[in-house]
Formats: C-alpha cells, sequence, structure tokens
C-alpha cells in the first residue's frame, strides 16, 4: 500500500468517491486499484481567495512501484502494530495514581498486560463530576478535590479534546483507535487536526474505565493518595484517603500521573526527599473573539461553507523584551471555563464541545516564564509563583470565583474597563471588570501589549479593540518536574514511576497518554525482572 499526500480538492468535492479523486487527480485507472481510503485531510486557507482541502490516500493497486516513482508526494506505507506486553498472572498488583490520560493509558495497557493495576483517582467519576463543576460554575460552592482538574478523565474532559501533539511515536495510532472503540468520533483518525470535544470525551471516558475493569483492573474514586512507604530504597505500599479513613496498599509499583494542579503531591514528594527541579512554564490571559469574525478572518469568503467547521489558528510572535507571546489550547466556538482547584485562588481554561458551534472562539495568550522569574532555586518555587499569581486574580474578580476581565481597548489605552464591546463573556459564573496589571507581572503584561498588536498583522482583527481578556490562565504546564532515569522510575525511589504532564514530561493528551503507555511498559519490564530474580 502507498500513500500520496498533497491532493488538491475543492471544498465541495465527495469525498466518498475517492477512487473516483484517484482517476481525475493521480491519473490511476478503475482496474488498476484494489482499494483506497482517506489517510488524513486538512483545510489549506493560506490564499482567502482559495480555501481547499488537502487530502492524502492510501492506495491499494497493481504496480505500486511504478506508481512511487511516477507520482508526486507517494511513499510506501509500512504500519507499525504496537503490541501490548504480556505478563499474564501477577501477585503484586501495580498502583496508579490519577485518571487523566496518561493514568488511563497506563491503567489500560497494564490491565491489557494482566497486571489488574489499581487506579486511585481523588475525584469523582465523570458523571458526578459533572455535577461538581456545574454547581460550581453556577455560583456554588468549589469542590477542592472534584473539579475541572480533577477527576475522571483529567483535565482533558473539560477542554477541547485536541489531540494535535508535536511528538512522534509509534503508539500515537494506537490511541486513536482505542479512542474511536471507545466512542470518539472517527473522524480523528483522518484529520489533520484533531478533536473530540469536551461532550464526546467524557463518554470515551466512561467505556475507558469500563474495559479497565472487565480486564480484572480497578477504579477507585474520591481516593486521595497521602503517602506512600520504601524498604531499602525501594516502594513497598501506598497510602489513600477515602472516606475520612487512611488505607495502604502493598505495592512495589507505583505510577504518579497526578495531573499538574496536584500541587499537595509536589509538597508531599518534597517533604519525602524526591527528586524535583524547576521547569519553565508559561502564564497570562484567555482571548475571545466572535466566532464569525475569526472565522471570516481565517476564511475570507469561503467561511460559513457547509464543508468547513468553526476555524482554528496557532501564532507565536519573539518580542524585542525578550519574550514569547504565543496562542495555546485554541478553543473554536468554545467558552471560557472555571479551572480552579484551590480555594482562594483562581484559573481559567478554554472548553468545546464537537461542534464547535458557540458564539465565541477563545485562546490563551501565554507568555513564556522561565525558572529565573521565580526569585528562588526552591524545587517548588514555579509553583508558588503560580499561588501567587491566581490569588491576586482571585482578588482582582471580588474574591467570589468571578473571573477579572478587561476589553482589549481598554487594556492597551491603561484604563479599566466599563462596559463589553461586541464580544460578551462566556467564562461562568461572572466576570468583573479589572486591569491584567493587578494579577499579572509587569513583564506579562508588556508582552501582552507588544505581542498581540505583532499577532493583528497576522490575523486580520485579532487585535480588535472588542476583544474581551479573562484571566488568568496559569495551568498551560507544571512548573515541576519530578526527576525520573531512562527506565522511568524516580531517581530517589525505585518503584516510583513520575507520568504525565505532572510530572513534566508532557504536554497535552496525546503526549500524556502516551508517556502513560511508556510507564506501563517500564513496570512490566520491571514486574518481569523481579518474578525472574
Amino acid at each position: 500500500m502507498i500513500r500520496v499526500g498533497g491532493i488538491k480538492v475543492s471544498l465541495d468535492t465527495d469525498l466518498a468517491d475517492l477512487t473516483g479523486i484517484c482517476e481525475k487527480k493521480l491519473k490511476i485507472s478503475r482496474d488498476r486499484i484494489k482499494s483506497v481510503k482517506l489517510g488524513k485531510r486538512s483545510v489549506d486557507a493560506r490564499k482567502k481567495s482559495d480555501v481547499h482541502f488537502l487530502i492524502s490516500l492510501d492506495i491499494e493497486a497493481k504496480g505500486e512501484d511504478k506508481l512511487l516513482k511516477t507520482l508526486k508526494n507517494a511513499v510506501k506505507l509500512e504500519k507499525t502494530e504496537y503490541k501490548v506486553p504480556v505478563l499474564g498472572e501477577v501477585a503484586d498488583r501495580p498502583v496508579i495514581v490519577g485518571f487523566g490520560p496518561a493514568g488511563m493509558f497506563a491503567a489500560l495497557v497494564l490491565s491489557m498486560a494482566g497486571a489488574k493495576p489499581i487506579v486511585l483517582e481523588r475525584g469523582g467519576d465523570v458523571d458526578s463530576r459533572c455535577k461538581a463543576v456545574e454547581e460550581f460554575q453556577s455560583g456554588g460552592r468549589l469542590d477542592p478535590e472534584c473539579n475541572v482538574q480533577f477527576g475522571e478523565g483529567g483535565a482533558g474532559t473539560f477542554s477541547d479534546g485536541k489531540l494535535t501533539t508535536g511528538i512522534k511515536d509509534r503508539r500515537i495510532g494506537w490511541i486513536f483507535e482505542r479512542l474511536v472503540e471507545f466512542g470518539a468520533p472517527d473522524e480523528i483518525l483522518r484529520l489533520a487536526k484533531p478533536h473530540i470535544g469536551t461532550d464526546k470525551l467524557r463518554g470515551a471516558v466512561k467505556s475507558l474505565r469500563e474495559r479497565v475493569i472487565s480486564l480484572g483492573g480497578e477504579v477507585r474514586f474520591n481516593s486521595k493518595f497521602c503517602g506512600f512507604e520504601a524498604e531499602n530504597g525501594a516502594l513497598s505500599a501506598v497510602r489513600y484517603e477515602h472516606d475520612g479513613k487512611t488505607e495502604t496498599i502493598a505495592a512495589s509499583s507505583l505510577i504518579l500521573a497526578s495531573g499538574h494542579s496536584a500541587r499537595d503531591v509536589f509538597e508531599l514528594l518534597y517533604n519525602e526527599n524526591i527528586a524535583l527541579s524547576q521547569k519553565n512554564f508559561s502564564v497570562g490571559v484567555r482571548a475571545e473573539h466572535l466566532r464569525s469574525d475569526i472565522d471570516k478572518a481565517m476564511y475570507g469568503d469561503f467561511a460559513g461553507h457547509r464543508a468547513l467547521k468553526a476555524a482554528d489558528y496557532k501564532l507565536v510572535v519573539h518580542l524585542p523584551n525578550g519574550r514569547t507571546l504565543y496562542t495555546f489550547c485554541m478553543c473554536p466556538g468554545g467558552y471560557v471555563v472555571a479551572a480552579s482547584s484551590e480555594e482562594g485562588r483562581l484559573a481559567v481554561n478554554g472548553m468545546s464541545c464537537f461542534a464547535r458551534d458557540a458564539e465565541n472562539s477563545n485562546s490563551a495568550l501565554l507568555v513564556n516564564v522561565g525558572t529565573e522569574d521565580y526569585g528562588s532555586d526552591h524545587p517548588l518555587a514555579g509553583m508558588y509563583f503560580q499561588r501567587e499569581l491566581e490569588e491576586k486574580a482571585f482578588k482582582a474578580g471580588g474574591c467570589d470565583y468571578r473571573a477579572p476581565a478587561a476589553v482589549l481597548r481598554d487594556f492597551m489605552e491603561g484604563r479599566v474597563s466599563e462596559k463589553f464591546g461586541r464580544v460578551k463573556p462566556s467564562y461562568r459564573p461572572s466576570v468583573k471588570f479589572a486591569a491584567p496589571e493587578e494579577y499579572l507581572p509587569d513583564f506579562v503584561c508588556e508582552s501582552l501589549k507588544l505581542g498581540i498588536k505583532e499577532m493583528g498583522k497576522k490575523i486580520k482583527g485579532f487585535d480588535d479593540g472588542d476583544t474581551l481578556l479573562t484571566g488568568i490562565e496559569s495551568r498551560s504546564s507544571s512548573p515541576v518536574r519530578i526527576n525520573r532515569g531512562e527506565d522511568m522510575q524516580s531517581l530517589s525511589l525505585k518503584g516510583l514511576f513520575p507520568c504525565g504532564e505532572g510530572a513534566g514530561y508532557a504536554g497535552g493528551i496525546v503526549s500524556a497518554a502516551v508517556d502513560g503507555m511508556k510507564c506501563a511498559e517500564a513496570v512490566c519490564e520491571r514486574m518481569k525482572g523481579q518474578r525472574k530474580n
């Protein structure tokens, strides 16, 4: 089979007739084609007067060697199949802390391998979690243990469900196939920029959990990791709290996939002398535009075409002050959501449903923060820096989880906003007008002012005065790394496998899932070694 890429087709092309496309675009006669399927599809909107699809086709045909020589952008398609490790019966069940993307796929691999893992998730299952989040967004209380950050599916459950990643790994195809098996739209297998949407992701998460349980694994909700025991430098037991009681599980392997917001876990590890180090992260605001404006800016006269969904974008500008401003987790047709997980501290994030049809589109506008900005060499200095900013944002919003918001023209001219323009806030429970200077460092505010102007040169209207800036976006990545070796284990404790975004080894749903699989594989290798010994 060969893959032919870079095939230009109009937005009105019938993609159900792939054989016809082969005949017309590639000049391959029907009698030579054994099979053909869509490989990838992307939107090419570089020229607003000619927005079209670029597709790749996976073709099985007679005389493929000749086609490889004569067709442009043709390559031999060799699929590397991922094989789950096989353990068989095990006496010592591994423990996983956290049931976000890293923990879920670690649990799936371990359960398929026969290890019958025990998952400890501090938050609730996805249904009870949705109720807790809705209560908070409706003006009710914040549950510090079950919120946008904590609970089944992790922070990704209340996001756009983006599956784009900068890494290349043979596990990625397997992850996508499993997500489709568990209920995600099968188009994620073909889109160049796949996304599931928070509404579809919730069902897939539940199905994955059910598969883990059917294979002998356990998922214990409302079970908060609170410590561990060790003998001779190796893990021997894991402690957790459930219903006000402390329970202990004998275990020699622990995959710690607690996420970037489990700050109590970082403090616990620091107090137990587990090797940690500072890590760069970013901070900023959420920028909201009207979806129709972004669609028009990206697609021109093609905006609103039935074949096009809400437009996305990705921008980065390097500034004269030495900083970088970039967009992150862009949510077309989405919402700015309350992402706080600690009382008295405020954070926001972005979320889209699968349809991406809400009135606004939003994206994080982030400025890089280096370890030199922390003012301390303490391993947790970045975390304390985050907390300080979130406390300021909480106060700027009125100390009741309203988010501080500013209209762009007012921010640029140095005054506090008094009324909204065309863009109305999507954040719930509500917002309070406040200047970003009240909660962001001066270098971040300066970078926003410089960078948004430059971004306006790249996307028409991006710097429109009615643009709404809502803060604070502070949870894009972990400011702490839990140091591990090439065997995926902590440098300080054998049997402890720091994993995913919270440990500083991933950035997004896919890379976190890949890291969870790698840790699961490393656990299997260790268990095989223990069995031999």
